[in-house]
């Protein structure tokens, strides 16, 4: 049962990502949530959003962003997609990894796995989507399903 569902089609551009990151944050300020975790899920949705908007559409204007959040009652379910050439998981660099360690970009799917409870990476034709869940009640760093 679905409990509350918005979704958005949304240009490439930064007032995009503001946009998605401004409503995850006030759909997860109304769940059960603790602070940290709508900050958290804010920041996620963040990372993601400006992943499709820079490297999958590359700020074209003929590139669309789509994003939807729905309150499943146990969950909060997101998922964004952009138009670009696709990522596959493969391709996505270890941050950690020795060679990566100083530099400045490439920790954003990184970060949105430790953010959230759940992970899932799929190619489109053309592009990319991600869906972030996160659990209420539950913390803890996602677990990953790749397509």
């Amino acid at each position: 049962m679905t409990l509350e569902r918005v979704s958005y089609t949304l240009d490439s551009t930064l007032d995009s990502v503001n946009k998605a990151e401004q409503t995850a944050e006030a759909l997860a300020a109304k769940m059960p949530f603790e602070d940290e975790d709508c900050h958290r899920i804010a920041m996620a949705v963040r990372e993601a959003a400006v992943n499709a908007v820079l490297h999958g559409n590359a700020y074209d204007p003929k590139k669309k962003m789509t994003v939807s959040f729905e309150n499943t009652g146990e969950s909060l379910v997101i998922k964004i997609a952009d138009q670009g050439r696709g990522l596959r998981d493969e391709d996505i660099p270890d941050p950690l990894a020795e060679e990566n360690l100083l530099k400045q970009s490439g920790r954003g799917i990184f970060l949105i796995r430790s953010f959230m409870d759940e992970v899932k990476i799929r190619k489109l034709e053309p592009g990319t989507e991600i869906t972030l869940v996160k659990h209420i009640g539950h913390s803890g760093t996602a677990t990953e399903e790749r397509q």
